[in-house]
């Protein structure tokens, strides 16, 4: 089978990893977890231009736009050998021959240079290419030693690598040539071009034997013969994002892998095309994201895309969501999780189902009635009834769902709105509804949030209250689930709690912003108490699961992140360890009190706290025979828990009232360890530098102390009591 494709990507020959360049990295990808198991990143944090992998799944070599040359043993992610590149501009094409000792490099300059991988060293400078050598592919039979090239000029050059010359230029595409692929016998070559077609080349005479028109069908070689067709909307537009950029097939599962034009990798089952995988390349921003199913176990993904995007949070495989024509702005999801909703810059809403088995969701209800993009979207809280939207055309409708929902997109209801408020001056951002379905609250860019009553089935909205005190626009606005009190969040900095009662401000958290930090709020001393930092950029979405064990967050970063709340987790490590702790010091007592110092002090150095081990030392000084105790008791210690006695020292050594039992064990580690043990401990330069000047300074507080004594004792022996006898 022939591909029409674009060189984005490599597939190990075992096809299990999946390699794709990533800005400075090239990512492998792991085919049955969709997990990312290797990131090679350039060092000096410069753009890979180009890579290629040998056939042989040894050797990765990368070309980055500062001109280097990396070649990396990709399993260890280690880079094994670097070398300037002689092009002097940056690399756009490479690959290996068959042997993986041979590796060519085709550059923006128009030249094309080899390299031996074994010797490493230039081979090599074949010139007389036009523009950029965007495509470089070695003759499968290595005797031949001939390589073809394509340049912009949309011709493809045989190369005669004996005599380093341009053989024959093939000349019948009219835009750039994007692959080649060989026969088994090399006998004839396939191209594939941007124009669409693809060319069957016989390379003994070196002429085009067949053209056929694929238009991103997949044809067979030799009959061409149409097997599959990728449906696209009628019309199809230039820019769809389904349309393909790249195909590879992996015969070994008969399977084929593309990559379409929002960089999403699709791997269909062969000969039926179901689609087996879908890996997301490209998250652009992300506006929004929702937990979905019944145990959360997915999220549903908004980017700056057309498409939506379910994860499966257990094996990070995707399902790609067609429907929308703009930018989905925002999402909802129904209470069972099933269910979600969104909205979209095409001025529709859509209401989606996942089946809770199978895993595929499909859509299942639409509505159109809003003149301009609907930026905010919200389901019914109780029971699957309804859905609110919120447009920058200033309105909001109420979209009343039936009792019985499709449950396939072939049967899709299209929705009515059964009231529509003009509600603001400004563009509405967000809307909400309260937990018992009986209020709906409303913020908008005019910084005003309103309150409204949603009433009975049928009824219209009734206005209750309004909002004010934001400075700039309002962005978000949510009820709480247990009192009456709403949150608004605003450009202006504030997140701001209200009454429901009589519209009052309560409480104004400050700072927060759009730096990409999440802040955890304890609302009843109005205290920032958690400040999660893992974004670059605006953090755009927010969603906790059911349980508030789980938050997602999504930023314009294009990073999605889970959170886990491990606050239970945390508390239960803390009180444990404080069991442990009251076990440890129980015990230390008791090894004291049956003068087990040794035990006594390994134990005190493993709470790793310099207090207690302070006591052992003195409870060991105080005792009978005490120098020799600690002595014989210091010596026996590991040399870990010596590196820890002479850090507590360091420390002791600066309080007078335990500088003498610091002293005493620094001289039984003096006496006994050579300068050389002693310098081999962890810090001990600087622990034994810190001794110095607190050292000094005790020997002449001593020397003050002695001088005082000795006059002391002078005038006690020239003292005489009137009358006493003398002595």
């Amino acid at each position: 089978m022939v591909f029409q494709c674009f060189p984005t990507l490599q597939i190990s020959k075992d096809e299990k990893f999946i390699f794709c360049t990533c800005g400075t990295r090239v990512n492998v990808l792991q085919i049955v977890t969709g997990k990312i198991v290797h990131s090679i990143e350039q060092d000096d944090q410069e753009d890979i231009t180009s890579f290629a992998l040998s056939l042989d799944d040894e050797i990765l070599v990368t070309a980055s736009k500062a001109l280097l040359l990396k070649q990396w043993d990709w399993k260890q992610a280690q880079c094994t050998r670097s070398w300037r590149a002689i092009h002097n501009v940056p690399i756009a094409s490479m690959t290996f021959d068959p042997t993986a000792t041979l590796l060519a490099t085709g550059g923006c300059d128009g030249t094309i240079k080899l390299w031996d991988v074994v010797k490493q060293y230039c081979t090599h400078n074949l010139k007389g290419s036009s523009g950029v050598v965007h495509l470089v592919e070695f003759h499968p039979d290595i005797s031949l030693l001939q390589l073809f090239s394509s340049a912009s000029d949309c011709g493809i050059r045989m190369w005669d690598l004996r005599s380093s010359q341009c053989l024959c230029v093939l000349q019948s595409h009219y835009s750039p040539v994007t692959s080649l692929a060989f026969t088994p016998d090399g006998a004839s070559m396939v191209s594939s071009g941007r124009d669409k077609i693809c060319i069957v080349w016989d390379l003994k005479s070196r002429t085009a034997r067949r053209t056929v028109p694929v238009y991103e069908m997949i044809i067979i070689l030799y009959s061409a013969r149409c097997v599959f067709t990728q449906t696209l909307p009628s019309p199809p537009s230039a820019g769809d994002p389904r349309s393909l950029t790249y195909c590879l097939p992996l015969p070994s599962s008969l399977r084929l892998a593309t990559v379409t034009a929002e960089h999403n990798i699709l791997l269909y089952q062969l000969p039926s095309f179901t689609t087996q995988q879908q890996f997301v390349g490209f998250n652009d921003e992300v506006l929004d994201v929702k937990f979905l199913g019944k145990g959360d176990t997915h999220i549903v993904v908004a980017t700056n895309s057309s498409q939506l995007k379910v994860f499966d949070l257990a094996t990070s495989s995707c399902k790609i969501l067609y429907g929308h024509t703009d930018t989905v702005l925002s999402l909802d999801v129904f209470k069972k999780g099933s269910l979600f909703v969104s909205c979209a810059k095409d001025k529709s809403v859509r209401v989606w189902r996942q089946d809770p088995d199978s895993g595929q969701v499909s859509c299942v209800a639409q509505g159109c009635s809003h003149a301009n993009a609907v930026g905010s979207i919200t389901c019914s809280r109780m029971k699957e009834s309804f859905v609110v939207s919120g447009s920058q055309d200033c309105t909001i409708k109420v979209w009343d769902l039936p009792e019985t929902i499709p449950e396939t997109d072939g049967d899709m209801f299209q929705l009515t709105s059964r009231v529509t408020e003009k509600a603001h001056d400004k563009d509405v951002n967000s809307v909400a509804v309260s937990p018992n379905d009986k209020l709906l609250v409303s913020g908008s860019q005019d910084r005003l949030a309103k309150l409204w009553s949603l009433g009975a089935p049928g009824a219209d909205l009734a206005l209750l209250g309004v909002f004010r005190g934001h400075r700039r626009g309002v962005w978000c606005v949510q009820f709480s689930p247990m009192d009456q009190v709403l949150a608004s969040s605003s450009a202006d900095g504030s997140v701001k709690l209200w009454s429901l009662q009589d519209f009052s401000c309560l409480k104004v958290g400050e700072g927060c912003g759009s730096d990409g930090l999440v802040k955890l709020w304890t609302i009843k001393t109005n205290e920032c108490v958690k400040t999660l930092d893992a974004h670059q950029d605006k953090v755009w979405g927010l969603h906790a699961t059911r349980k508030d064990d789980r938050v997602v967050t999504a930023s314009a970063d294009s990073n999605i992140t889970v959170w886990t709340d491990v606050t239970e987790v945390e508390q239960a490590e803390e009180q444990a360890k404080q069991e442990d702790q009251i076990l440890k010091k129980q015990e230390l007592s008791n090894l004291l009190h049956e003068k087990k110092y040794l035990k006594a002090l390994g134990l005190a150095i493993s709470l790793d706290q310099p207090h207690t081990v302070l006591k052992v030392i003195k409870a060991i000084r105080q005792g009978e025979d005490g120098a020799k105790q600690l002595e014989k008791t210091v010596l026996k210690l590991r040399q870990d828990q010596k590196e820890s006695m002479l850090r507590y020292c360091a420390v002791w050594n600066t309080n007078a009232r335990s500088c003498l039992d610091a002293q005493a064990v620094i001289q039984v580690m003096l006496t006994h360890l050579s300068p050389e043990e002693l310098l081999q401990y962890q810090g001990a330069r600087a622990h034994l530098e810190g001794l110095i000047p607190y050292t000094e300074r005790h020997m002449q507080r001593i020397g003050r102390l002695l001088q005082a004594s000795m006059f002391l004792d002078y005038m006690w022996q020239k003292m005489r009591v009137t009358g006493a006898p003398a002595r």
